[in-house]
């Protein structure tokens, strides 16, 4: 088989933040694009969709995958061309305990911790909102305010720009206000209060809420308010737009009913407000298993909310449409595993102490050979495979081939997969064997 394409020189750090990520078992949180065999495709009409919502517009979009299709690779890779484009982006983990999707106002909250750019790590809402109110000084001195005029321009200017978030949530701007006056009097505790509770966080001392001129704690609806309001800060502070992913929306089909209709009708509130226009800027994806979409307890069981994720999936997958609201992740097969393989051996070998032996020792046919044996240990499941495959390739064949001169995988290495290494879906993948290891002769 011939090695996948390659890439162009990745920079030291970017391959370790790769590397060590896969020999852990995760997804990367960067560098994504240094991976992204397959999605070609994809990428045309998605850039065109952000271009779009860079240009005020907003986006909703449903990723259906089984699991190890990528999901969360995916919308990493998405995520990370969003921040390329100036945007802002944040990735919510849907849990019933955590961050239930009815309750609105806790996935605000989490939106604003796992708030990022590409100047700032999370949480980077307070940079952001200290960058808004640079650049209403500015915009108040380029248009002739003089220094006494300043902070009365800039207030001016406060109420102008969120004038259309303060019909909704007049809260949002009245925190604002407050942070700012906190930090001119040099009253940093404060500031940081009235900041925590600007982003959705609970149980704010009442002191600093009453010096900023609110009250009680954000609610479901103040929430998608909020949301706005953040939109406008993010536009006017420099940002092209705001890129969210909430992660796992299968797991509503394992809450109670009551909870799972409530989020479910949430979430159908979420999609007619960003097609309503209320959030320009905002390009908002979930990710979910066909069984999420397609099934009784799921999105069928709210007859709107079907209706508005509907899409055509009985044509061949090579002709979906990227466009459409729901987008479907074919996921792997042996040979698209494999490529994944090789372009993961020759990125760690371009950074190995000797790069041609590693590519030697662990050729491309010893890769599908290794991805075989990991199928095969997964009782033939290759879908499932993906982050073990890569665990076991980075971690038990590369890292021993870097280190050890006479080390040779076909003669010292034999596939032991531990039930305790696996995670649910691949335990139950491998279940048809009956021993707790699994040794493959590879």
């Amino acid at each position: 088989m011939s090695s996948a394409k390659p890439h162009p020189p990745a920079s030291a750090a970017r391959r370790r933040t790769v590397i060590d990520a896969l020999r852990r078992g995760a997804v990367p949180d960067s560098g994504l694009d240094l991976l992204a065999t397959g999605l070609d495709r994809f990428a045309p009409a998605l850039d065109g969709e952000l271009d779009s919502v860079a240009s005020g517009g907003a986006v909703f979009k449903a990723v259906r995958g089984e699991y190890g299709s990528g999901k969360t690779f995916f919308t990493r890779w998405l995520g990370e061309r969003a921040k390329r484009l100036g945007f802002a982006v944040a990735e919510i983990q849907v849990s019933e305990t955590e961050t239930p999707l009815h309750k609105l106002e806790t996935v605000y909250r989490r939106l604003t911790e796992r708030l990022a750019t590409a100047s700032f790590p999370p949480s980077a809402l307070r940079p952001i909102v200290d960058a808004w109110f640079y650049a209403l000084e500015e915009d108040a001195l380029a248009a002739g305010a003089s220094d006494d005029e300043l902070a009365r321009e800039v207030e001016a200017l406060l109420t102008t720009r969120l004038a259309e978030v303060s019909r909704h949530a007049p809260s949002f701007a009245t925190a604002l206000r407050g942070y700012r006056a906190a930090l001119i009097e040099g009253d940093e505790a404060t500031a940081a209060a009235v900041l925590a509770w600007l982003g959705g966080q609970p149980h704010v001392a009442a002191a600093a809420r009453r010096s900023a001129g609110v009250r009680g704690d954000l609610d479901h609806f103040g929430a998608l308010g909020f949301l706005q309001g953040l939109l406008t800060v993010l536009r006017d502070s420099g940002h092209r737009g705001l890129f969210v992913v909430l992660d796992e929306v299968e797991t509503l089909q394992r809450v109670r009913s009551d909870a799972r209709d409530k989020a479910l009708n949430a979430l159908r509130q979420l999609i007619d407000e960003v097609h309503s226009g209320r959030f320009p800027g905002l390009y908002l994806v979930i990710t979910g298993t066909p069984a999420f979409y397609d099934g009784q307890q799921g999105v069928q069981r709210l007859a709107p909310l079907a209706q508005r994720l509907a899409t055509d999936f009985t044509t061949d997958p090579r002709f979906d449409n990227p466009r459409a609201v729901q987008l479907r992740l074919p996921g792997f097969t042996q040979e698209s595993l494999v490529d994944l393989g090789v372009t993961i051996r020759d990125l760690y070998a371009a950074g190995a102490s000797a790069p041609e032996r590693t590519v030697g020792v662990v050729d491309d046919a010893y890769v599908a050979e290794l991805a075989r044996a990991v199928g095969g240990a997964l009782g033939g499941k290759v879908g499932v495979a993906p982050r073990l495959f890569l665990k076991k390739l980075v971690g038990d064949v590369l890292d021993r081939v870097d280190q050890f001169d006479d080390f040779d995988p076909r003669q010292h290495y034999r596939l032991t997969v531990n039930s305790n290494e696996l995670t649910d879906v691949e335990r139950n993948s491998a279940a048809t064997h009956t021993a707790d290891d699994i040794e493959l002769d590879v």
